[in-house]
């Protein structure tokens, strides 16, 4: 690889977060959203803190690391959303969004190789200038990011690109209109704990997919697997806690506070 595609062609600082003068104070306690207003899609901040959140089909908030991040997928800040502070504290992170596929190329200081950005923050190597060139014309040297090396890990690696037709930009972009379509989240299943039991008592959801367990009982109660590999821990009354399933199987779960009260989740 030659050394001009291996430097970094615009010197840009890595920053953690890089909201903070885009708002001006929260609104009022009225004048917030109220989290049961809040739909997919959506895009949100606390009262306190500028860092701004996607809320995805998952019914969980991701982080958009920085700004350059953020202006991959919107133009403006004009749809934010604030809630309170304690809303935002009951809406669980799902983790960091990654660069629209398509838009920009990245790399990290400590790596000497430039990426595309693929669908679902698969990163793929570009061999050489050519290429570079084929994909993203002869300005492609000034559309290369980098990102903190501590958000890498967001990322997976794919194959190699060693040619302009192993990857289509255009086709990228478009392919992922939304950061849902970008991660294939998808709605969680439902399981209602009350103080008799779970209702339903089994439910199948799709590998990656979530169950969103809410306690409607009076009571303390919990989801705990079998296995005790994984659990909601304790819920109050009221309480909501989503817990995603990536492998298929069979998880059979019981409350901690009844052991009696049972379920299964099927994971295609």
């Amino acid at each position: 690889m030659s050394q001009t595609l291996k430097k970094l062609s615009l010197g840009f600082i890595a920053v953690g977060m890089a909201f903070a003068g885009y708002f001006a104070a929260a609104p009022s306690a009225s004048a917030l959203t109220a989290i049961a207003d809040l739909s997919a899609g959506d895009l949100i901040r606390g009262e306190t803190f500028s860092a701004v959140y996607y809320m995805g089909e998952d019914g969980m908030r991701y982080v958009f690391p920085n700004q350059k991040t953020y202006d991959t997928w919107y133009s403006n800040f004009d749809s934010v959303r604030f809630i309170s502070d304690t809303d935002l504290a009951t809406i669980q992170i799902g983790g960091n969004v990654t660069y629209r596929p398509g838009v920009l190329m990245v790399k990290i200081v400590s790596d000497s190789k430039v990426y595309t950005v693929s669908e679902g923050g698969v990163l793929r190597a570009i061999d050489s200038e050519a290429t570079a060139t084929d994909l993203y014309g002869s300005s492609w040297n000034t559309m290369i990011h980098d990102i903190p090396d501590g958000f890498f890990t967001n990322y997976t690696l794919g194959e190699e690109l060693t040619s302009g037709s192993d990857y289509d930009a255009a086709d990228a972009t478009a392919g992922t209109t939304s950061i849902d379509d970008d991660k294939s989240l998808e709605a969680p299943a439902e399981i209602s704990i009350t103080d008799s039991g779970f209702s339903p008592i089994d439910v199948t959801i799709d590998a990656g997919q979530g169950v969103r367990f809410t306690n409607d009982g009076n009571d303390k109660h919990n989801a705990t697997g079998d296995d005790l590999t994984w659990g909601t821990g304790t819920m109050q009354s009221g309480d909501v806690w989503i817990v995603t399933f990536k492998e298929a199987g069979t998880y059979t779960f019981y409350d901690g506070y009844d052991s009696s009260n049972t379920g299964a989740i099927f994971v295609d």
